[in-house]
């Protein structure tokens, strides 16, 4: 990176994070710590909810999903605004008036103590785990890409969010993402116009787009039904829906969000904002990716977008192998751009048999161009065989550093940084909040003063922060980093939902029942993980309706086993 770079980067992430220690400076009570005094206002909410679930994966791997895979992944997002109708309705009242600081409490009111536990144990564990991968996501590329070390990586990030949110708890995670979210969305339309800009000067806009549509990318609503199909219009308004349901209604790190607002009507306006503006945000992120895809049409693409990964195998005796396939790869772009000009020309004059004849044609080069990109990494694999070969992670960041002006690149670069930062945060004072509530006060320091509870939360949100830079460095990557995130929540989120539906519709049901239907509701779920090839997003589905059937069942026996006993 160029001084200018680094002057845009240094200087916006000291912004942000001096702002929020600044703003939220002198927390006395846990009240103003974990729920910002009731102060939150219903578009400072919105928009912390918004920077929580885009992290820095999201601005990473969405771009390279739709680089690889075309639109269809917004289809993930499109039972969103249906739950967040359902949450305003239903959820929100009940929180504010139960006046609690973490969902889980609740639970120990309408079942038992064992029954919160066991959701806040749920909730510990995947977020932790999602807390190290939000961390280790950006840092592996950016520390691959920029040369930097990956362990000082983590330590930075983790480090700087660690500052503010134990100086200042959810208000500071609340206020700084507003800071946040600006920074992000400027940030990719800027990439976005640039992409679009260095297009030929023969391909307007309106081509891109018409390219991009008969290349298969701009598959945004796909209605067939496959149970093995990740993203279809099924699995995102009922997996999705169960996702998003369970994410925003359950999972502390979305409900702190809103807890803190200062009427129920501030909370609801702010998740129904999200739910307005989440599927045009992650729309707009893939649709810059598909940019990307086209604008490497006309631009010869590198061969293997990690580079440093590449440029291992030439320090192997497979070097010259990978030479032979730079000029396979080289050949077969040429060769691609006469198609991609007729395909254009195709296109504007309306002619079809033209256009079949040119797609065809493209179609054919890009399957060849496909065998050459398997063919190099089989031979990474072979070269260096700890090596991850898959590399669509670094589809976007490669083209930022690439192509990108001086200023840019450092603006990107903190965009990336940013998302990371706000939904870690997030995640760390959610993961404090549920520890010092719902276990270190309730069951293990019962009786202490309020200081003594302020004290804890800031101890628990270092400690977090520290465990999530540990499991950072020592993480490894996990296919695209934005699925893995969102596997990792669908096989926890889907037995925290069916206990909290319970908790909230089937009333007959009680704690020993719940209780015995979750622990067999999860089993269930990482049964489907690891021996069937059900999508992920059909999980949170199953292990909703599990635990709901189990605890009918359950009860009903437990039911019979009191009758007999009475009589």
């Amino acid at each position: 990176m160029r001084l200018l770079d680094w002057i845009v980067l240094l200087g916006t992430l000291g912004f942000i994070v001096i702002y929020g220690v600044w703003k939220t400076r002198g927390s006395k009570d846990i009240e103003g710590y974990l729920k910002g005094d009731n102060s939150m206002k219903w578009w400072t909410i919105g928009l912390s909810i918004m920077a929580t679930q885009a992290s820095a994966i999201t601005f990473l791997s969405t771009p390279g999903q739709a680089y690889e895979d075309g639109m269809r992944f917004v289809q993930f997002y499109f039972g969103l605004p249906i739950a967040m109708v359902i949450i305003s309705i239903t959820v929100i009242p009940i929180f504010y008036r139960l006046k609690v600081y973490t969902a889980y409490e609740y639970l120990e009111s309408r079942f038992d103590l064992k029954t919160r536990s066991l959701a806040a144990l749920l909730f510990l564990i995947q977020r932790g785990l999602a807390a190290g991968i939000t961390i280790y996501a950006p840092a592996i590329i950016l520390s691959t890409i920029l040369g930097w070390n990956l362990t000082l990586t983590n330590l930075f990030i983790g480090v700087l969010v660690i500052v503010y949110t134990v100086s200042g708890g959810t208000k500071a995670v609340s206020v700084t993402q507003k800071q946040q979210m600006a920074v992000m969305m400027g940030g990719m339309l800027v990439a976005g116009f640039m992409v679009v800009h260095y297009l030929p000067e023969s391909v307007s806009f309106g081509d891109a787009v018409a390219v991009a549509g008969k290349m298969g990318k701009m598959n945004v609503v796909d209605f067939s039904f496959d149970w093995n199909d990740r993203y279809n219009f099924w699995s995102g308004m009922t997996g999705g829906l169960f996702l998003a349901l369970s994410y925003f209604g359950t999972d502390q790190s979305q409900v702190a969000r809103y807890l803190g607002g200062k009427s129920v009507a501030e909370s609801r306006l702010g998740l129904l904002f999200n739910g307005l503006l989440k599927i045009p945000m992650q729309f707009i992120i893939l649709f810059i990716g598909v940019m990307v895809f086209v604008f490497y049409q006309f631009n010869q693409p590198p061969l293997f977008f990690n580079e440093a990964t590449k440029g291992k195998v030439y320090a192997t005796d497979f070097a010259p192998e990978m030479e032979a396939l730079e000029e396979q790869h080289t050949a077969l772009f040429n060769q691609k751009q006469e198609a991609m000009h007729g395909l254009v020309a195709a296109l504007r004059t309306d002619d079809e048999t033209a256009i079949a004849a040119a797609q065809a044609e493209v179609q054919g080069i890009t399957d060849a161009s496909k065998v050459v990109r398997n063919d190099v990494k089989a031979l990474i694999a072979k070269a260096t065989p700890d090596a991850e070969t898959k590399d669509t992670d670094y589809v976007f960041i490669s083209f930022v550093m690439k192509y990108l002006p001086a200023g840019l690149v450092g603006l990107l670069i903190a965009v990336i940084f940013s998302a990371a930062m706000s939904s870690t945060a997030s995640e760390l004072n959610a993961l404090a909040s549920t520890t010092v509530v719902d276990i270190y006060r309730r069951s293990i320091k019962k009786d202490k003063d309020n200081f003594h509870y302020l004290r804890a939360s800031r101890v628990f949100t270092a400690a977090w922060g520290g465990l999530a830079i540990i499991f950072a460095t020592y993480a490894s990557l996990l296919d695209n980093l934005i699925q893995a995130v969102n596997i990792i929540g669908s096989i926890f989120y889907g037995t925290i939902l069916g206990i909290f539906l319970v908790a909230f519709y089937v009333k007959y049901i009680k704690g020993n029942a719940v209780f015995i239907a979750a622990l067999l509701a999860e089993a269930v779920v990482l049964y489907c993980h690891f021996y069937t090839d059900i999508a992920f997003l059909w999980f949170n589905v199953i292990g909703c309706a599990a635990v709901v059937v189990f605890g009918a069942i359950i009860q009903f026996f437990i039911g019979q086993k009191k009758e007999e006993l009475v009589a």
